[in-house]
Parts: C-alpha cells; sequence; structure tokens
C-alpha cells in the first residue's frame, strides 16, 4: 500500500516541479523597458551634426545671394528628409513591383525516429488482419519540392498596389518641390536682412554712443537751466525713441544672419561674411497678368498635384477593392523527390490548380464601395477648398509684390533726403550754426533711413520670392538635382533667377 500511495504524490511533485522550470523560463524570457542614456544620447547627436557639417564645403570667402542658395539646396537638413523620402518611395515602388511576380519555392524535409514505420493491415472485405507488419517508407525521410505558383488575384492587386505606390513616389517629388520653394524664400529674406546688418550695425553702435553722450549733454544743459525744460525734454524724448528704433532693428537684423546659418546648415558659432552689394532700388517685372499666373498655379502648385495623386490613388483603391471581392485562381507547377527507397518513382512532376472565393464579400463589397466614394468626395472638395486659397494666395502675392515695390520706392527717396539733410547739418555744425544735439538727431535719423531701406529691399525680394512660390513655379532649373558642387548650383541659379527678373512668363 505505501507503494501504490506514493505514485500520485510524486506525479505531483513532478508536474508541479516542470510547471515551475516552464514559469521559471518565461519569467527569464520577459522584456523590461530600457530607458536610454541621454547623456550618451546627446553626445550622439552632438557628433553626428558635427560630422554632417565636416562634410560640407569650407567657406572660403564672402557668401554671396547665389551661394547662399546653393547651400540651402544642397545641404539644407529639412530638404534632405525630402529628397531621402523620395528616395525611399522609390525603393518601396520596386519593391512592390517585385510583388507581381510569380511565386518560386524550393522546400526541403528531413524526418528522423527511432523506429521503423511500419504496421499491419486488414481487409476491407473479410475483416482478417494480415500477420506480418510492412511499410513503404524508410525510418529516415528526405524530401525536396521546387514550385512554381501564379495566383491571378494577387497578380491583379499587386499591379494596382504598385500603382499606389508610384503615386506615393510622386507626391514625395511634390513635397520636395514644395519644401525647396520654401527654402529659397527664406533663405532671399535673410540674406538681404543679413546684408543690412553687415553693412550697418557698426553705424549703428557708433549713432548709439553719440545719442548716449547727447542724452547727458541735454540733461546737463536742462540741469543748468540753459534750455527750457520743455526744449530739453522734446530732445530726449526724440532721441530715446530713435534708441528704442535701433535696438529693435539691431535685434532684427542679428537674427536674421542666425537664420540664414541655419537654412545653410551653417553651425551658430562659425563666422562668416556676406557679399555687400551696391543698394538698388530695380524692381523685377511682375511674371504676367492675373490670369496667367493663376493658370500656371492651377498646374504647377504642389499642394494642388499631390491632392490629385490622391484622388487617383483612392480611385485606385477602389479598383483594389473590387479585385479582394473577386474568386482567386492559383496555379500550382512542381518538381518534387523523395529519397524513400521503397517508392517506384522517387522524381515526378506535379500539377495544379485551386479556386477559393469567400461568398460573405459579396455583402462586404457595396460597403467598402460607398465608404471609398465618401472619401473621394472629401478629396474632391479639399481639393476645391485648396484651389480656391492657392486663388486667394496668387492674388494677395501680387497685390503685395505691387505694394512693396512702392514702399521701396518711398523708402528710397526717404533715405535720399535723409542724406542731403544729414550733408547740410554736419556743414553747419562745422560752421557752429547747428548744435551737436541736431546733428546726432540727424546723424541717427539717416542710419535708420538706410536700414529701412534695406529692410524694404529685402521685403521686396521676399515678395518677389514669394511671388513666384504662389504659383508654384520651381526655384531651382530642371537640370538641378542637389548633388552637383556648389559653383555649379550657384551659377544655374544665378542664371535662372536673373531671367526671371527681366522676363514674363
Amino acid at each position: 500500500m505505501p507503494v501504490v500511495s506514493s505514485h500520485p504524490r510524486s506525479t505531483v511533485f513532478s508536474r508541479l516541479a516542470t510547471w515551475t522550470c516552464i514559469g521559471s523560463l518565461l519569467t527569464g524570457c520577459a522584456v523590461t523597458p530600457r530607458p536610454i542614456d541621454p547623456v550618451a544620447h546627446g553626445a550622439r547627436l552632438q557628433e553626428q551634426l558635427k560630422s554632417v557639417i565636416a562634410s560640407e564645403a569650407p567657406i572660403t570667402g564672402p557668401i554671396g545671394l547665389y551661394e547662399a542658395m546653393a547651400r540651402a539646396v544642397k545641404y539644407n537638413l529639412d530638404y534632405r528628409i525630402e529628397v531621402m523620402d523620395e528616395i525611399l518611395r522609390a525603393r518601396q515602388l520596386e519593391l512592390k513591383s517585385h510583388d507581381q511576380l510569380p511565386q518560386l519555392v524550393a522546400t526541403g524535409n528531413q524526418s528522423l525516429r527511432n523506429n521503423q514505420p511500419g504496421g499491419r493491415s486488414r481487409s476491407l472485405v473479410t475483416g482478417l488482419e494480415s500477420q506480418e507488419s510492412s511499410t513503404s517508407s524508410d525510418k529516415n525521410a528526405r524530401t525536396a519540392e521546387l514550385s512554381l505558383s501564379w495566383d491571378v488575384l494577387d497578380f491583379g492587386l499587386s499591379y494596382v498596389r504598385a500603382q499606389q505606390g508610384a503615386n506615393e513616389s510622386l507626391i514625395s517629388l511634390e513635397r520636395r518641390r514644395k519644401v525647396i520653394n520654401r527654402i529659397i524664400e527664406d533663405v532671399r529674406t535673410a540674406y538681404w536682412r543679413a546684408v543690412s546688418a553687415d553693412r550697418t550695425l557698426d553705424q549703428l553702435g557708433r549713432v548709439n554712443g553719440m545719442a548716449v553722450e547727447a542724452l547727458r549733454e541735454s540733461q546737463k544743459l536742462e540741469d543748468r537751466k540753459v534750455v527750457g525744460p520743455l526744449q530739453a525734454l522734446n530732445f530726449q524724448r526724440d532721441l530715446l525713441q530713435i534708441q528704442a528704433d535701433v535696438a529693435k532693428l539691431q535685434r532684427e537684423l542679428v537674427l536674421a544672419k542666425r537664420q540664414l546659418a541655419a537654412l545653410m546648415n551653417i553651425a551658430p558659432d562659425q563666422d562668416f561674411q556676406l557679399e555687400i552689394p551696391d543698394r538698388t532700388e530695380s524692381v523685377p517685372e511682375l511674371p504676367g497678368s492675373v490670369g496667367e499666373m493663376v493658370t500656371l498655379a492651377f498646374q504647377l502648385r504642389p499642394e494642388l498635384r499631390e491632392g490629385a495623386y490622391r484622388m487617383r490613388i483612392n480611385d485606385q483603391e477602389l479598383q483594389a477593392a473590387l479585385i479582394q471581392n473577386l474568386p482567386s485562381l492559383r496555379g500550382v507547377l512542381g518538381i518534387n523527390h523523395d529519397a524513400n527507397r521503397l517508392l517506384d518513382n522517387q522524381n515526378w512532376l506535379s500539377a495544379s490548380t485551386r479556386t477559393s472565393w469567400n461568398l460573405l464579400n459579396v455583402f462586404r463589397y457595396p460597403a467598402m464601395r460607398r465608404a471609398l466614394e465618401a472619401q473621394g468626395d472629401v478629396l474632391q472638395q479639399r481639393q476645391l477648398a485648396l484651389a480656391m486659397a492657392v486663388l486667394t494666395q496668387v492674388s494677395v502675392a501680387r497685390v503685395r509684390f505691387t505694394q512693396v515695390g512702392r514702399e521701396l520706392a518711398l523708402a528710397r527717396r526717404q533715405q535720399l533726403v535723409h542724406a542731403r539733410i544729414l550733408s547740410m547739418t554736419r556743414a553747419g555744425s562745422a560752421a557752429s550754426t547747428i548744435s551737436r544735439q541736431q546733428l546726432v538727431r540727424e546723424e541717427m535719423a539717416s542710419v535708420l533711413s538706410e536700414i529701412k531701406f534695406d529692410l524694404a529691399y529685402a521685403d521686396m525680394q521676399n515678395a518677389y520670392a514669394n511671388l513666384y512660390a504662389s504659383i508654384g513655379i520651381d526655384t531651382f532649373g530642371p537640370d538641378i538635382t542637389g548633388r552637383e558642387d556648389l559653383p555649379t548650383l550657384a551659377r544655374s541659379l544665378e542664371q535662372l533667377w536673373r531671367a526671371r527678373a527681366s522676363d514674363q512668363l
């Protein structure tokens, strides 16, 4: 009896031990979250940025407008993202194209056992069993198969998916166009503001120092009652207002150079010089009439073209939904080998066809079609709303460009008047007929007029680039890929923009 009663207990213990081992293994395989090391992560990013910047062409002299645009095209990281995304879409399209090919599958199988797979047989007529066991298989089995299969339904669906992938690739191209147009527009604005900074910041510092000294002298004159209090306070008010304007302009101009550096992917702590062109009030010609500009915008704007590709993808999704609900027809052709020595034929060819159809899809397809049609209506409405927005943008950009041109002409006239006043004031100060306070005031007003003229010219350049961006015309030539060297890129951009400044659409 003790021996018999020990079996259940030992069985329970053995099962408990088995489950304990399994539980321990599963617990050991559990995955726990492992946060990144912020110090190592930050250091890695710094090294990667240094490596990217170090691979760029060094700055060997003052940077002109077209070199700045070329550096943005070649090195701007936002633009690189779009270029890489375009490459990714092309690779995905190539991958989807391979899905249309038949499947060629090689299969090998080997099985081992410790005894023979034999057995007896029983007659279905008499019910008698054979006296001896027999086998028709070896103890160790090895088989191989090479099969070629092709599904008509999979081919049709893969073809539609490849077409959708081609449209996604075209969408990535439009996004790249949109990004580079925005970058070129920003470069033109930041460059001319940075030029104004390089040209006038030293003068601003000098005149600001003169203002501080004039305020001190004015306070002394007021304290000694040499001039009336109201006259002194009015003079101080004018100087303080000019100082406030100077401080605001200094902040805007200093930031412009940093913004330009970021667009060109130059390190923030790297100093560089800009080419200082002569001041000019020339304004480029408008690129065509309003009707011509709107027509081109509807044809070329990246957002509208992307919307058209989205609608095409939705139409293709309707085709895919229909194909998915059709019967599937698969054909298979195979070459087979079995190493079993007891077979009469160890090698043979096989062919088969199989048709299948999920009949419930017949009820599912109408709902899918209605959903996709509703999505198509949404895309169509978005396209119309975007077209109206583009129409407004073109109109606003044209009016803004015209208005900024007038403001530039006015700023130029103001700058010339201030220059003449300053010349006469300096002559009067030398002859001791004009006070030092008035000289300081005119010096500051003249410098401010020069800066405002530069800023008006920068606004005109920005409005000019925005005008082309609103139309959707590329800011770089069709021969540009971004992989050219900097001099080639700069020459191409200069030729394009100079031609646009003198020609109409």
